[in-house]
Order: C-alpha cells, then structure tokens, then sequence
C-alpha cells in the first residue's frame, strides 16, 4: 500500500486519516511485517493490505493499493540490523 506521495506504508508509521485523528500502522500485510500487539498469528490470514490503531476509531484494515485519505506523519524510528 502506498501513499499519495507514492511512498510505501510501512509497519510503526505515524499517519493522518483526518485533522484529528493520527494513527500508527501495527501490522502490513504486505510486506508481512506485524507489531508485537497485533502479531501476525492474529492478522496474517488477511493476507493483503494493512493494520492501522487510531485513537477514535480502533484497528482499520485497509486493502487499497493506493490511499488519497491517509497522509504520512512521520516513520517510525529505524532499528539497527547489527
């Protein structure tokens, strides 16, 4: 799944689905990377799309490849691989 921007969701995302309402991304199906809240034994057999946590609404599943609604906020901090 991809911004409007054409940048790749990815898994610790912070993104803004409205004015109010910033989210986090806990899980991408996608590039089959999942949070330790929402592991992949849970959501995995969605298969596609991804899982973003927002304050007001909960968990959202979104499958569309393309998203015009969601704006990138901020990447989560990068993990050393050593």
């Amino acid at each position: 799944m991809k911004y409007p921007d054409g940048q790749e969701v990815r898994l610790g995302d912070r993104v803004k689905m409205c004015p109010n309402d910033i989210g986090i991304v806990v899980a991408s199906m996608d590039t089959d990377e999942y949070s330790a809240e929402e592991p992949k034994e849970q959501w995995g057999y969605l298969k596609e799309g991804v899982m973003i946590k927002f304050p007001t609404t909960g968990l959202v599943h979104y499958t569309e490849k393309y998203n015009e609604t969601l704006e990138l906020v901020s990447r989560a901090p990068q993990q050393d691989s050593q």
